[in-house]
């Protein structure tokens, strides 16, 4: 079977059964390549897990070779939110390609991603019928939370990591998000990386490692 998107898939070591996925979405101008970094260091620790790391389904604009998930060449937030939401829809068959592939429910998957990568996370895990694992975003923002806010289907559990001296994503967009979070009523985490900038350290991805560890053995 092949996906809906281009994917670069790392499976689990020595051809242990597949329990879990992880779905790690790139930031703008990024790719499957560049996000599945991530995974060398998490791959030892969650040993039953497949990795799936998709390109965007359209080329960026200020990077021919890579690849976003929505346009920002525009400054207009309904045309943000319009772009937005065409790529919600693509990863929403995307991810029912994988459940259908490794016979998954959504409990069994984790929604990860950089920047605009944690971006559509944010958006596809909570408007999703069904509640996944969890989501973990890193330096990302919530695109339009009036928006959101009438779309939210499911409150599962998230955590955000952010650094302090993100100059492309304020760091405000996090305090923002967790504002959001509580206010509606979800199980949110959010880390403020000290002296980081628009990228993910490794404090930040241990982190991650850990919540996601955590949540799968539940």
């Amino acid at each position: 079977m092949t996906f809906c998107l281009d994917t670069v898939i790392i499976s689990p070591e020595n051809d242990k059964p597949i329990k879990n996925a992880v779905v790690l979405l790139h930031g703008y101008g990024g790719d499957g390549k560049d996000i599945s970094m991530l995974t060398h260091n998490w791959r030892r620790f969650l040993k039953n897990t497949v990795f799936l790391c998709p390109n965007g389904h359209e080329n960026c604009d200020i990077n021919p070779i890579g690849y976003q998930w929505f346009d920002l060449s525009k400054d207009d937030d309904e045309y943000v939110l319009k772009k937005s939401l065409e790529a919600e829809n693509i990863l929403k068959k995307f991810l029912y390609e994988i459940k259908n592939k490794y016979q998954l429910s959504s409990n069994q998957i984790v929604l990860s991603g950089f920047s605009q990568g944690c971006m559509m996370s944010i958006n596809v895990g909570v408007t999703s019928d069904e509640q996944f694992n969890c989501i973990v975003g890193f330096s990302g923002k919530i695109i339009n939370k009036t928006n959101l806010e009438t779309r939210i289907k499911n409150k599962g559990k998230i955590l955000l990591i952010h650094g302090d001296e993100d100059d492309i994503v304020s760091s405000n967009y996090l305090l923002e998000a967790k504002d959001f979070f509580q206010r509606n009523k979800f199980d949110i985490q959010t880390n403020l990386i000290k002296n980081c900038g628009h990228h993910i350290p490794i404090e930040a991805s241990s982190l991650a490692l850990n919540f996601i560890k955590k949540n799968l053995e539940k």
